[in-house]
C-alpha cells in the first residue's frame, strides 16, 4: 500500500457518511462495555500483567513450544503443517482440499485466512469458500475484506447489509421485511445452515494453541466456530506461530482479559477446544485434523524492538479507543490489521516502505495502549516505525525535518528564529487575526485557518509570567 493511496482512502473515508453513521452507532457500545467489565472484575488489572508476561515467555521460548505443541497434535492424530509464506499456507490448504476431493469449504473467522488471502486461493482451485460469521458473511458477499478484528462488519449499516441480501440471495421474497438486526440474522442463519450441512472442509483460526495439550481455542458468540470444526469431514486450523501458550491455565487467564477487552463480556457464549480428529466412540468430529501453522515475516520480529507486537491476543480494544481507527474506519489502512495493532504490525509484514504512512495514522493519545490486555507499548513501536520511516520520506520532507532539526538542537538560534518566525506570523495575520496559508504546512491549512500567533514566543510569555 502506497503512502498516496492510504491518504486517498482517509480522505474517501472522512467523505463517506454511511461510515461515519455505523463507526458512530458503535463506538460506544464497546468502550462502555469494556470498562463495565473490567470494573467487575477486581484483579482485571492483574490479570493484564500476568497475560503479558505469559505472552513474553512464551514468544521467549517459542521454538520449544512450538515442538510441544506439534508432539501433541501428532499424539492426538493431527496433522501440523509449516508454511514460511503465504503462498506456502494456501498451498497446503488447497492440497487437503484437492486430496480429499472437496467442492465446499465452511470457513469461522480466521485473520489468518484474511492474511494470506485463502479465500481466493480456493476459489482459483475449484472450490467454495462460505464465511460462516456473521459479519464477514457480509463482508463476503459485498467482495470487502474486514475493517475490524472482532466485527469485521461494523462499517456497514443494517440498511446496507439489507439491500446486500436482497441482491446476493436469490430465493429471497421481495416483500420479506429485513428491517430489524433478528430478521437479517435469521435469513443468513437459513441461508449457512446449509453449507454447514453438505460442506466437505472446515476451516477455523485459532485464539490460542496450548503446548501443553495439542488444543486449538476459538472464541465465537454464534456458534459457527462450532459447527465448521466437527460437522465436515475434514478440519484445518490456520494459526500464526505466536497463538501459542504454555499451558491451559495459561489459556485460561488470556481468556478471562480477551473476552472483556474484545465486547466487554465475561467470556463469550462459545469457547470451543479442539484437540485433533474424532476419537473412536465421539458423536461427532472430524475424520482429519491439521494445523497450519504460518510465519510470513513474525520470525523476523523474535527479539528485535517490534517483538513486542507479537503479543498480541486480537480483542481489538485498541481500535475501539482509537480517536484516529474511529473516525476513518479499517479499510483506509489497507490491510486486513486496522487500528494502532495494524500500523504496528502491517510493515513489519509488508516492509514499512509499503506502509510508510501507516505509523503516522496515530494521535499519540496512548488510549490503544491503556487498554491493551497484555500491556503492548504501541506508541512506542510506532515511534519507531516513524523513525524509520523519515529514511524513506520524500526528499521534501526529509529536508523539511532537516532543518528543523539543526535548530532543535541549537537553543539559541531556534529561540532567535522563534522570535522572528512569531513576530512574522504576527504582522502578516494581525488584521483577519487569522492565516490562510502556512509556509510547510500547505495540506493542514487548505482545510482550516491557522490562528495568528501573539506577538511573542510562548517562552518569551512564559519567562515573563515567572517574574511577575
Amino acid at each position: 500500500m502506497s503512502a498516496s493511496q492510504f491518504t486517498r482512502d482517509a480522505h474517501r473515508a472522512l467523505r463517506n457518511p454511511q461510515l461515519r453513521q455505523a463507526l458512530y452507532a458503535s463506538r460506544g457500545g464497546f468502550i462502555a462495555k469494556r470498562a463495565a467489565a473490567a470494573a467487575r472484575l477486581p484483579e482485571f488489572e492483574a490479570l493484564r500483567d500476568n497475560a503479558r508476561d505469559i505472552k513474553a515467555h512464551t514468544l521467549a521460548h517459542l521454538d520449544l513450544y512450538l515442538e510441544s505443541y506439534e508432539e501433541k497434535v501428532i499424539e492426538s492424530g493431527g496433522i501440523v503443517h509449516y508454511a514460511r509464506t503465504a503462498d506456502e499456507a494456501n498451498d497446503i490448504v488447497v492440497s487437503i482440499c484437492r486430496r480429499r476431493g472437496a467442492k465446499l469449504v465452511v470457513k469461522g473467522k480466521t485473520m489468518i485466512g484474511e492474511e494470506i488471502g485463502v479465500n481466493a486461493a480456493l476459489e482459483a482451485n475449484g472450490v467454495v469458500p462460505v464465511e460462516t460469521d456473521l459479519g464477514e458473511y457480509c463482508i463476503q458477499v459485498r467482495g470487502e475484506m474486514p475493517s475490524h478484528i472482532i466485527a469485521p462488519a461494523v462499517h456497514l449499516t443494517p440498511k446496507q447489509i439489507a439491500a446486500d441480501f436482497r441482491r446476493a440471495h436469490r430465493d429471497l421474497p421481495p416483500t420479506r421485511d429485513l428491517s430489524e438486526g433478528g430478521a437479517l440474522l435469521a435469513e443468513a442463519r437459513a441461508v449457512l445452515r446449509k453449507k454447514f450441512l453438505s460442506a466437505d472442509v472446515g476451516i477455523t483460526g485459532a485464539n490460542f494453541l496450548v503446548a501443553e495439550t495439542g488444543t486449538s481455542i476459538v472464541v465465537t458468540n454464534e456458534g459457527n466456530g462450532d459447527l465448521a470444526a466437527t460437522l465436515p469431514e475434514v478440519h484445518v486450523v490456520l494459526a500464526s506461530i505466536e497463538k501459542l501458550v504454555p499451558t491451559l491455565e495459561d489459556a485460561g487467564t488470556l481468556l478471562r482479559v480477551l473476552s472483556r477487552s474484545a465486547t466487554g463480556q465475561d467470556i463469550t457464549v462459545y469457547t470451543t477446544f479442539t484437540t485433533g480428529p474424532r476419537r473412536r466412540g465421539d458423536p461427532d468430529g472430524p475424520e482429519e485434523y491439521h494445523v497450519v501453522l504460518l510465519d510470513n515475516g513474525r520470525a523476523g520480529l523474535f527479539g528485535g524492538e517490534f517483538a513486542e507486537v507479537l503479543r498480541c491476543i486480537r480483542c481489538g480494544a485498541c481500535m475501539n479507543h482509537c480517536p484516529v481507527y474511529q473516525t476513518i474506519g479499517g479499510h483506509a489502512y489497507g490491510s486486513v490489521y486496522s487500528g494502532p495493532v495494524g500500523a504496528a504490525l502491517t510493515p513489519a509484514l509488508v516492509g514499512i516502505e509499503n506502509t510508510v504512512d501507516l505509523p503516522n495514522a496515530s494521535s499519540f493519545c496512548g488510549a490503544c495502549e491503556s487498554v491493551c490486555p497484555v500491556r503492548i507499548p504501541l506508541p512506542k513501536l510506532l515511534r519507531h516505525w516513524r523513525e524509520r520511516a523519515r529514511r524513506i520520506a520524500p526528499a521534501r520532507q526529509r529536508f523539511a525535518l532537516a532543518v528543523w532539526g539543526f535548530f532543535a538542537k541549537r537553543p539559541a538560534i531556534y529561540r532567535l528564529a522563534s522570535r522572528a518566525a512569531v513576530w512574522a506570523l504576527a504582522r502578516v495575520g494581525r488584521e483577519a487575526g487569522h492565516l490562510r496559508a502556512l509556509p510547510f504546512a500547505i495540506n493542514w491549512t487548505a482545510s482550516r485557518d491557522f490562528p495568528a500567533p501573539r506577538s511573542t514566543t510562548f517562552q518569551a510569555q512564559f519567562k515573563q509570567m515567572r517574574r511577575s
